[in-house]
């Protein structure tokens, strides 16, 4: 794999915070979670390079979703929910 070129991003805190819990969802770092958003939105720009190798968006071809692959069980999926509300009080 070829190495990632690192790059500082300024955020908002409540965008942060909102990103912070989709990635959770996802199960996915915040950082692996924005790489994943901004390939899917080239792709779908159609400036995502075609024959491109290393990893393509979900979507992009007949592979399974990753939610799908990833859906936890209910109870994990509340308790995940539950944890991320104590951390907002």
């Amino acid at each position: 794999m070829a190495p990632k070129k690192p790059f500082l991003l300024r955020l908002d805190p409540q965008l942060y915070d909102v990103l912070a819990r989709w990635a959770a969802d996802e199960f996915r770092s915040v950082n692996g979670h924005i790489e994943y958003l901004l390939r899917e939105a080239a792709r779908r720009a159609g400036r995502w390079p075609k024959g491109r190798t290393g990893p393509s968006p979900v979507g992009s071809g007949n592979e399974e979703p990753e939610r799908a692959r990833n859906d936890p069980p209910k109870a994990i999926s509340e308790r995940a929910n539950a944890n991320l509300a104590n951390e907002d009080s």
